[in-house]
């Protein structure tokens, strides 16, 4: 497994996001998740992406369970500023809160310090510099190691890099949505920030792992745009097509999705996610795949960030209301 560098933390080329062992996807079962991220362990890959917020704290207790005893094989990284309750969801990022939902994230997952903890949201009603300052002195307390953002704007992750350094800025990005590629990459990059892409293999779209029916009750690709009529008719067709020039390469879909996204620069660590071991060996086996400048530049002709159909943003812009924030 290759080695990546965010900051002061080395992890590896591709990470494992654990949201969809505990939301998201439909139910998911306790061992097979545990096994799930057992076999990653196995692997090489160290970066394993939870937070407080996916399961109301169940994700965290599973990882926890998972990495018992294996500490020193693990990139931690866990979330904060969304809390997930009975009836609803809503953003939390007050510095008054943030010492205690970290204190109850390192029980949650057994361990006494995090790698790597992110602002999974900006609060509304609270300024950036607050709350990057509160979890700044997570940092200066021994709580946490390295400091990270979700779903900032390039002038907000200035913001927050001018109060703390930040290691990575969490985003989704794949060859199916590439709109970071506009304003936030070029940031991070100005900033010495990593980029960590989250739903890198198009929330199943890129591999073609979507349901035959409906969307189970709970899945949050329901009323994504892209996920639904005319526009997921037009991109399951792109990612048909993908997939079968892939497999021309000896590649599966997913691999090519990740090996893109590790071709794009030596910042990028993707953390897809899935529920089987299986699938966990498929994607760490993209680390070794090398794009030539011909693939790439195929890619870019032929499967264009303007080739997909539905827009993110909207769906984006309702997640948490939805229950749906990744």
């Amino acid at each position: 497994m290759q080695r990546r560098q965010l900051r002061d933390l080395t992890c590896s080329a591709i990470g494992l996001g654990c949201m969809g062992l505990s939301q998201g996807y439909g139910a998911s079962g306790a061992d097979e998740s545990v096994a799930t991220i057992g076999r990653a362990l196995d692997l090489g890959v160290t970066m394993i992406d939870t937070a407080q917020s996916y399961g109301s704290g169940h994700n965290e207790e599973l990882v926890g369970r998972a990495i018992a005893g294996r500490r020193d094989d693990v990139v931690l990284a866990t979330k904060v500023g969304i809390v997930r309750e009975p009836d609803g969801v809503r953003l939390d990022a007050h510095p008054d809160r943030l010492p205690a939902y970290c204190g109850a994230s390192l029980r949650r997952l057994g361990v006494d310090v995090i790698d790597l903890y992110y602002l999974h949201r900006v609060d509304p009603r609270v300024p950036l510099a607050e709350s990057v300052g509160a979890l700044a002195g997570l940092v200066a307390a021994g709580k946490v190691r390295e400091l990270g953002v979700c779903e900032l704007g390039a002038d907000q992750l200035r913001q927050a890099v001018a109060v703390h350094p930040i290691a990575a800025v969490q985003c989704e990005w794949s060859l199916l949505w590439r709109e970071p590629e506009d304003d936030v990459l070029p940031a991070a990059r100005e900033l010495g920030v990593g980029v960590v892409p989250y739903s890198p293999l198009g929330r199943g779209m890129l591999t073609g792992a979507l349901p035959a029916g409906d969307f189970v009750p709970g899945d949050f690709r329901h009323g994504d745009p892209r996920f639904a009529g005319p526009a997921l008719d037009h991109n399951l067709v792109r990612a048909g097509a993908l997939r079968r020039w892939a497999e021309e390469r000896g590649l599966t879909a997913g691999q090519l999705a990740l090996a893109w996204l590790l071709a794009q620069g030596p910042d990028v660590v993707p953390i897809p996610g899935t529920r089987s071991p299986l699938r966990v060996a498929e994607n760490a086996a993209a680390a070794a795949v090398t794009l030539s400048a011909e693939d790439l530049a195929w890619l870019d002709r032929e499967v264009p960030r303007d080739a997909w159909a539905g827009d993110r943003r909207s769906f984006a812009a309702h997640g948490l209301r939805r229950g749906g924030a990744g």
